[in-house]
């Protein structure tokens, strides 16, 4: 049912990188093609040859080799009930029989593949609407895919059996140069985000540096890149979403209309509709950015030297006479390689007269460096380092397999010598058959950081207080055997050996890394204060009673 102007729902609101490249003193290095917040590339479909971006992480969440808590049985729905009600409103769908299905249906990551029941290949809202009420009406849980990199593989619904309604139809990028708000389709990727607002008036948002990853989860779910110190998550930037909800409804939420949905969609989306457009309030893009990237070779000889490394650094990050919210950073080591990279919004004379020098003092002089002044679209083509910003419209195909967890340490306990000296020790004395992996830390808190200027009531996504977003991925390239056990447990001890040293520590974890080997509680815990995790539950009720919006991990599971 599609609504316009004064819509009567039944809502009780109540205010309802790692371095660019590694020298030959790192040749057992695997680079990676990830980035902070997202995946441009993977060991399937792509070139794993460079890794983009400092403190670079992967898409969102963790994909485990564990077993996840299984979900209930979904019901057994009559297929001839469901393909009946899509095809009476001439629903463009793929059910298994479609030659083109298995294509369509792959997932990101390989390790957790589901089979949907129907993929909808929406190019109307109208579609959608009708395909979640054909869902309703047949019990089929409904999950949207919008660049479909879900660590979990909750762009295929987290189980068989889903509906997963595939907006790559929805890629339209529109720039009102008035109010500089950007109307952006649910199913856009990030490069193609960055190259059109700018190219339609020379504007930027806060994101990720992998190209390929789609605007759907990674805005409703946080939105981490370098330059959200200075301008906020992605998700800070949206002013209005265009939504379907599990009644078909269709409206437009804000912060004064539908305020309630406004905010549970600010961080568990998956929960609560699909979302067909972002209106995102863009910034000018800076004529000047510095890229950093500094190598430090041969540090995994001594747990010592890391500790002391690592423990300068969130000094540094922590220093207001050097840091303000100009400032983005990372850290990426893998056991061989170990590398402190980002950019800065200001001066090359800055960055190398005061910036550097603090950042590298008492350490090991790096075996390479990199500072380079250029401008918004070069810095982005080169924390993506090789993967072209223009990504294709249709067939994308990057896949990886993998496990992966995060840690968010508060900026009120920052990591302790004692918490670092045993991660170091762990990785040094454990990591030798573990198989591929890496670690990736970055700088989400710090003196002036835009980040956490939000109350955390002010959307779903609550964490407002992080220090270090860190992110522990294991991976391998040999889908045709079971995942490595031994990657799984070390990926796991890495969590293990920084949270067990702080005890009294409450950490957390990053809504865009989920963790698929956490029960739905855990997750909840992990991912939302108890009051928003309380205030969501609360609006499912109210608008999906159903519980039509579904994963093993989403709100009400």
């Amino acid at each position: 049912m599609f609504l316009s102007g004064v819509i009567v729902l039944a809502l009780a609101c109540a205010g309802l990188s790692v371095p660019l490249s590694e020298d030959g003193a790192h040749g057992s290095l695997q680079k990676r093609a990830v980035t902070p917040d997202a995946t441009c590339g993977g060991t399937k479909g792509g070139s794993t040859s460079a890794y983009c971006g400092t403190g670079c992480q992967s898409k969102y969440g963790s994909c485990t080799g564990s077993t996840t808590t299984k979900p209930p049985t979904p019901p057994t729905p009559s297929s001839t009930a469901l393909a009946d009600c899509l095809a009476a409103s001439n629903v463009p769908v793929k059910f298994a029989s479609s030659s083109d299905f298995s294509t369509l249906a792959k997932p990101y990551n390989l390790r957790l593949a589901y089979t949907p029941a129907v993929i909808v290949l929406p190019t109307t809202t109208k579609h959608i609407s009708d395909s979640v009420v054909c869902a309703g009406k047949s019990k089929i849980k409904v999950q949207a895919k919008g660049g479909g990199h879900s660590y979990a593989s909750f762009s295929s619904g987290g189980q068989n059996g889903a509906m997963v309604i595939d907006l790559e139809g929805f890629q339209n990028i529109t720039l009102d140069t008035t109010t500089q708000i950007a109307k952006v389709g649910g199913g856009v990727r990030l490069g193609n985000l960055a190259l059109g607002i700018y190219n339609q008036g020379q504007r930027a948002l806060p994101h990720g540096t992998c190209p390929g990853v789609g605007v759907g989860g990674h805005a409703t779910h946080g939105g981490f890149g370098y330059s959200s110190r200075a301008w906020g998550l992605t998700l800070d930037t949206i002013v209005g979403l265009d939504v379907v909800l599990a009644n078909g409804s269709f409206i437009h939420a804000t912060s004064t209309a539908y305020a309630d949905i406004f905010y549970a969609l600010r961080g568990a989306a998956d929960s609560f509709g699909v979302v067909t457009a972002f209106y995102l309030k863009t910034q000018p893009a800076p004529s000047t950015v510095i890229n950093y990237s500094f190598s430090l070779a041969n540090m995994f000889k001594s747990a010592a030297t890391l500790t002391s490394t690592l423990s300068h650094v969130q000094a540094f990050a922590q220093n207001a006479s050097v840091v303000n919210r100009n400032l983005g950073l990372g850290m990426y080591f893998d056991g061989s390689g170990f590398s402190i990279s980002g950019t800065y919004f200001g001066s090359l004379t800055d960055f190398n007269n005061k910036i550097k020098p603090e950042l590298l003092r008492g350490l090991p002089t790096p075996s390479t460096s990199s500072v380079n002044a250029m401008g918004w679209i070069d810095s982005l083509t080169n924390l993506a380092n090789g993967v072209a910003l223009q990504q294709p419209l249709t067939g994308y195909n990057l896949h990886d397999d993998f496990f992966a967890k995060s840690v968010v340490v508060p900026s009120s306990t920052p990591l302790t010598t004692a918490a670092l000296n045993n991660y170091f020790n762990y990785i040094i004395s454990s990591s030798a058959n573990a198989g591929s992996w890496f670690s990736i830390v970055n700088l989400y808190g710090g003196p002036d950081s835009q980040i956490n200027v939000p109350s955390p009531s002010s959307s779903a996504y609550s964490d407002r207080s992080a220090l270090w977003v860190i992110q522990h991925y294991g991976f391998t390239g040999n889908t045709n055997s079971p995942f490595p056990a031994a990657t799984t447990d070390f990926v796991n001890g890495l969590n293990t050996a920084l949270e067990s040293k702080m005890p009294n520590t409450v950490f957390g974890g990053y809504l865009n890394y989920v963790d698929p080997s956490l029960t739905a509680a855990q997750a909840h815990t992990e991912y939302y204060s108890d009051a928003t995790y309380q205030k969501l539950l609360g609006i499912k009720k109210i608008v999906d009673p159903g519980a039509v919006f579904w994963n093993p991990q989403a709100i009400g599971a």
